[in-house]
């Protein structure tokens, strides 16, 4: 699978051997399925980091970003809008992916239903800030004629009005935290508060983030992407375990040979941390191999979600 990284793979499969035999004892891949189940992942979840630097490097025409055109795509949407310096309308966009995620089946069907206003304009972050009320609105009117579902992740949101869990609350939510001075001038007067440090960047925006339904996973998810694009200078020191279930699953799988343990976050933090430095992949490529992982130890399965 995928030879022109299976020097990859081979370089992440010794490293893991490597800390095994060396570091600590990684009981979870004693067995060769395993090993190799868990290297592909490592491989799939850097093609994935990949896949948006290769997005970025080439121009994104117009109608890729039009929610109405047959052509639209929310990934090179945003890498269009960061491109011609709507830093507004990217972070935007990043946040309604988030919001919705992919299922398989529908795609962004139900993504672009929404932004663009079931072929009527655009919601757009200048209308939506400009006017909260008005989206809400127009959600209460439309929602059962919006097409496509949630992702999988997503699978408890609400365009119903009166759900505790809707999106013109959520929206609301997010609206307000950003202000009326836009993302730009948002994330500057973040950056200055919280130093240069990328890391601590990242925790700052992971703590104070305060949209209802956006748990553990959905910030994380949105702040990557927003370091992906480059839109905040931002990387993830951690693998946030705390509030996880799928990577600390993965984490506890890798270290102990159980999904679950008595070890505690901050020790299975430190032994990312002790790994990481014979892989050198991140914590955004670590915490996204060993959930994907967890889920299918033995065999690798390629999930797409």
């Amino acid at each position: 699978m995928w030879p022109s990284w299976d020097h990859e793979r081979l370089r992440i499969s010794d490293a893991l051997r490597r800390h095994a035999a060396g570091a600590r004892a990684l009981p979870g891949i004693a067995d060769a399925r395993a090993l190799e189940a868990l290297s592909l992942q490592f491989v799939a979840s850097l093609r994935r980091e990949s896949y948006y630097n290769a997005v970025q490097r080439r121009p994104v025409a117009a109608f890729r970003a039009d929610p109405n055109s047959p052509g639209f795509d929310p990934e090179r949407a945003v890498a269009f809008h960061a491109q011609t310096g709507n830093v507004d309308e990217a972070a935007w966009l990043i946040f309604l992916m988030t919001h919705f995620a992919r299922p398989a089946d529908s795609g962004w069907k139900r993504l672009a239903d929404v932004y663009g206003r079931l072929g009527h304009g655009t919601w757009d972050w200048a209308s939506v800030s400009g006017s909260p009320a008005a989206f809400s609105a127009w959600l209460a009117t439309n929602w059962e004629a919006v097409g496509g579902k949630f992702g999988n992740h997503r699978k408890y949101e609400s365009l119903r009005p009166t759900a505790n869990r809707n999106m013109a609350r959520v929206v609301a939510d997010y609206v307000g935290w950003i202000g009326q001075n836009g993302h730009g001038r948002f994330f500057a007067d973040l950056v200055r508060r919280a130093g240069n440090d990328p890391r601590v960047i990242f925790d700052v925006l992971y703590r104070e983030m305060p949209v209802i339904s956006f748990g553990r996973l959905a910030r994380f998810d949105y702040l990557m992407l927003l370091g992906r694009y480059g839109l905040v200078p931002i990387i993830p020191g951690s693998a946030y375990l705390d509030g996880a279930t799928g990577p600390r699953s993965g984490v506890s799988l890798l270290f102990t040979g159980q999904h679950r343990s008595g070890v505690s976050i901050a020790a299975l933090q430190a032994m990312l941390d002790e790994l990481d430095k014979d892989l050198q992949v991140g914590m955004e490529v670590m915490e996204d191999a060993l959930c994907n992982w967890q889920k299918s130890p033995l065999r690798f399965v390629h999930f797409k979600g």
